[in-house]
């Protein structure tokens, strides 16, 4: 019996101390991380001593004033240089020491006495496994009229050369991501909130917004149909300022849980399954518009609202065009600029999800005014209902089903979109008359119908010729016949107009092939089912003097169509949110971080960003 009870004593403090030891091991923040401040000698002296086993990453660490203005220090001071670890740059091993003289202090402020805030913003993990959530620490501080009368200007420093290398005489500069950060950290909610807006209308001028147009126009359409209400411009404009302003939360949403959680929901949206279904919908409504039958609410539902209001069909069309808004701003159109990018990481950096979001719903109604325009304009255009209102219906649903071979060509191989373009432009010649003798009395309205039907029957079948080829371009169907005729010397690669790029999967691969190149390194952020990377490819990459340029470079990319684990571990190396993207490295391996290039650029915007890559003037 006592020999039980001895070992039921060792099997307990065994499990106790086990309990103890694990522990030890994960330390509260507090302990984790210690953050001090201390004024002294005209420098705030910051220190974060680290815990054992414990290491911060570099890209997670931040400082800044945030009282009595919003202003980033991190360009303007040096600090340790980190070490990679797990492929991830982080600090390890040491405290991390930073000293930020008064004098930088007092130019952000205005050089003025009095209180001010310091923030230090980090997030670190233990190599016991534990990751901790991002943490913030506030110093509270004030300039004396006499620190002011002992300053010298603040001098011009910059990170450890090590810790952020670029090129030479560029070390100062900030990309344009960059200095959209800076200005939310500093700049006036007015200012801010106005930019955005600026930055929203430059976005709907790119291929991101252009589907949305046909889609507003169809329900506008569709909600002008017999027995519903008359459309006017009053109520066309109302109808669109629905869609876009649900448009615009479905943006504020997406882009603050990208900032705050580092996962894209438009990014995540862009799988075979959700494009297949949600194609599947604009083909069931073009075939409600070619009249097979009408999509409404279900008759109880509607009885319902009939005994409310008298406006029920008014209300069950203002839920559709909301529906349809939010689900186009998440699948139809996603988009990464220098002003979407810049705002997601404001908000991963300083988790300040209100200002980073009104700046993301402001960039919105920015995107949404020529759908504004649009909606306002199909209003009062529109023709009564009636004949004229049918043909209306039918070309809008030929509009709907192009867009839903748009949207499929992210997930089938390119000659069976091409099929499917060749098919929509045959079918819709045929229907229109293309192959039908004119009829006695034909008038000139007609005429012009039948020769864009003849136009449209050319079209489709070069669109089918060039499918059966292979070729995969819908406006070059017969590229493969002309390179066909091509001279067999002809030089492989940039002399073509297609530019032969090296795929990279993985962050060790990319920085094998960097630590290869005897050149500079070109990498390119790309995916199928990102237009602007399309526009990219067909008119960026193909203009003469962009390949030129190009063929001094080692040309990778990083297509991140999947979106797989190693994909999502490339995008937050480089802190993007999607493509497309391009990040430059001289010869020696380092990375020109000012040169990194966010969204679309025409050749005449990329050209002085390669020749400056290229260390031309």
């Amino acid at each position: 019996m006592k020999q039980i009870w001895l070992l039921s004593f060792f099997l307990i403090t065994s499990l106790f101390g086990g309990f103890s030891m694990v522990n030890q091991d994960l330390l509260g923040p507090d302990e984790a991380f210690r953050v001090t401040a201390e004024k002294s000698d005209g420098l705030i002296r910051t220190k974060i001593a680290l815990g054992d086993k414990i290491y911060v990453y570099d890209d997670k660490l931040h400082y800044a004033i945030v009282k009595p203005v919003k202003a980033t220090l991190d360009t303007a001071i040096r600090r340790p240089a980190p070490e990679k670890f797990h492929e991830t740059l982080v600090h390890r091993g040491k405290p991390i020491e930073v000293d930020i003289p008064l004098s930088l202090i007092a130019e952000k402020i205005g050089n003025k006495a009095g209180p001010f805030t310091l923030q230090i913003a980090y997030q670190g993990c233990s190599e016991a496994g534990l990751c901790y959530q991002p943490l913030q620490k506030s110093f509270d501080f004030t300039l004396t009229p006499q620190d002011l009368k002992s300053l010298s200007p603040a001098p011009s420093q910059k990170r450890d050369a090590s810790t952020e290398p670029a090129a030479p005489g560029k070390s100062e500069s900030l990309s344009e991501e960059e200095r959209i950060v800076n200005t939310l950290k500093g700049g006036s909610i007015w200012t801010i909130l106005g930019l955005f807006f600026g930055f929203g209308l430059l976005l709907s001028l790119t291929p991101c917004i252009f589907p949305m147009i046909p889609i507003l126009s169809s329900i506008i359409v569709s909600q002008s149909g017999e027995g519903k209400a008359k459309m006017s411009a009053g109520r066309g404009l109302f109808l669109s300022i629905v869609y876009v302003l649900a448009m615009a939360v479905a943006y504020t949403i997406a882009g603050v849980f990208a900032g705050l959680f580092g996962a894209n929901i438009q990014t995540a949206l862009q799988n075979p399954w959700v494009l297949s279904i949600f194609a599947l919908i604009f083909v069931a409504l073009a075939l409600s518009m070619f009249g097979y039958y009408e999509i409404q609410l279900p008759r109880a539902l509607q009885s319902k609202l009939t005994k409310t209001s008298d406006s029920a069909q008014s209300k069950g069309g203002l839920a559709g065009v909301a529906i349809m808004g939010f689900l186009s701003a998440l699948i139809v159109g996603p988009c990464v600029a220098p002003a979407l990018a810049g705002a997601l990481v404001y908000i991963g950096q300083t988790g300040d999800a209100v200002l980073g979001g009104a700046a993301l719903f402001v960039m919105s109604l920015g995107m949404g005014v020529p759908l504004l325009i649009v909606g306002a304009g199909a209003g009062k255009f529109m023709p009564k209902p009636g004949g004229w209102m049918t043909l209306v219906s039918q070309i809008f649903g030929v509009v709907m089903l192009g867009i839903a071979i748009w949207m499929l060509e992210r997930i089938i191989p390119g000659y069976l979109t091409l099929f499917l373009w060749g098919l929509l432009f045959t079918g819709s010649a045929i229907y229109m008359g293309a192959l039908e003798p004119f009829r006695e009395g034909v008038r000139g309205a007609k005429k012009l119908i039948k020769v864009a039907a003849v136009v449209m029957l050319v079209i489709g079948i070069l669109e089918i010729v060039g499918a059966l080829t292979g070729a995969g371009n819908p406006l070059d169907p017969l590229e493969k016949l002309k390179h066909a005729q091509m001279p067999a010397t002809a030089e492989k690669g940039l002399s073509s107009e297609h530019i032969n790029f090296e795929i990279i999967k993985n962050s060790a691969a990319l920085d094998k092939a960097i630590k290869e190149s005897d050149k500079p390194v070109l990498l390119d952020f790309s995916a199928k089912w990102c237009s602007a990377c399309k526009e990219l490819e067909q008119i960026t990459f193909k203009d003469p003097r962009v390949r030129a340029l190009m063929s001094h470079f080692k040309l990778l990319r990083a297509d991140v169509t999947e979106n797989t684990p190693e994909d999502k571990a490339l995008l937050k190396r480089y802190n993007l949110f999607g493509p497309p993207a391009i990040i430059f490295y001289d010869k020696e391996g380092h990375e020109i971080k000012h040169l990194k290039t966010i969204g679309y650029k025409p050749p005449e915007a990329f050209i002085p960003i390669l020749k400056k890559a290229l260390g031309e003037s």
